[in-house]
């Protein structure tokens, strides 16, 4: 996976050092999502050369280039993931923070929708929906009562 994605920066005129390497195989070895300081917590196991500064720039430079995906899922920090990490939704608690993953085929006909609509095609491979879990759903009835 690695090797893809260096081969496709390569293709786009991008120099790939052995810093945005690490930074690379750091997010793809994970497969999950990560924040800038934990991808910095990894590379910096390997060099103390990295300073959070380059993990910022190669991390927006990725998700620039649509090869990764950046979400807020409601902690105030962004996560990252790579686009191979595939398309997904995740469902997010607004009172406890759960998040569950959801099937990303329920959001087809929302892109058809919008694009016969509005001739607009939208980025809906990784998005983050608030809403209440089961628990507090039954909390917010029961104080409605």
């Amino acid at each position: 996976m690695t090797q893809n994605l260096i081969k496709v920066l390569r293709e786009r005129g991008y120099r790939l050092t052995p810093q945005r390497e690490m930074i690379l195989n750091a997010i793809i070895l994970s497969g999950d999502h990560m924040s800038a300081e934990e991808v910095f917590s990894k590379v910096q196991e390997q060099s103390s050369a990295i300073n959070i500064a380059t993990i910022y720039r190669t991390l927006d430079m990725l998700v620039e280039e649509g090869l990764a995906c950046r979400t807020d899922l409601g902690t105030g920090e962004y996560l990252y993931a790579t686009n191979q990490h595939g398309p997904h939704i995740h469902l997010i608690c607004r009172k406890c923070g759960y998040i569950k993953d959801g099937d990303h085929a329920l959001l087809k006909q929302l892109e058809e929708t919008i694009l016969s609509e509005y001739d607009f095609i939208p980025d809906l491979h990784h998005i983050a929906i608030f809403g209440l879990c089961a628990g507090h759903q039954l909390e917010d009835e029961e104080n409605q009562e």
